[in-house]
């Protein structure tokens, strides 16, 4: 299988938004990025969007249901939130949407800072496994991986994507 190139997938993204925020009438909205690779993401679709909007940060790994079973993350930082949320409009990003439990992590985060007016989800990957009733209102591509395949991506800059086979414990793109 190959993955879709991600600068070609961020300007798509791009577009996709403007139509999207255009439609509903935000004019200003405020992005977040999930750590890290939502990060990344942000940062190049921002610059594609030849945006100067501050870009707040989330770290969810508190939030996450699965914390006592994998313990914290090592490289846990703060999170950091430029502007407040309540009654803003929220772009928040992602790099690889798969269960949906990161983002509903990020969810939580982001009500305990205040009530946002809207919240638009952005995901460069949707891997179509979702546990959760949560979907991408913009997507650059959907895959559909076997069980014992995941996505990675690299970056910041330039992103990457590589395929990872977990069985096998290699990676090949």
């Amino acid at each position: 299988m190959s993955l879709p190139n991600p600068a070609e997938l961020i300007r798509q993204m791009a577009t996709d938004l403007t139509a999207h925020l255009n439609k509903r009438g935000i004019q200003e909205p405020r992005f977040i990025g999930i750590r890290t690779g939502g990060v990344w993401v942000a940062q190049a679709l921002l610059e594609t969007l030849n945006s100067q909007s501050p870009l707040g940060t989330l770290d969810v790994s508190f939030y996450r249901d699965d914390f006592s079973q994998n313990g914290l993350h090592p490289q846990v930082r703060p999170s950091e939130l430029p502007f407040e949320i309540e009654g803003q409009h929220l772009v928040l990003i992602d790099d690889v949407l798969m269960s949906g439990r990161t983002i509903r992590a990020a969810l939580n985060e982001l009500f305990d800072y205040g009530r946002p007016a809207s919240v638009t989800l952005v995901s460069l990957l949707d891997l179509d496994a979702a546990d959760l009733p949560i979907r991408p209102n913009v997507t650059g591509a959907t895959l559909s991986l076997a069980p014992n395949q995941r996505v990675k991506l690299s970056g910041p800059a330039p992103l990457t994507l590589e395929l990872q086979d977990l069985s096998t414990d290699s990676a090949a793109l």
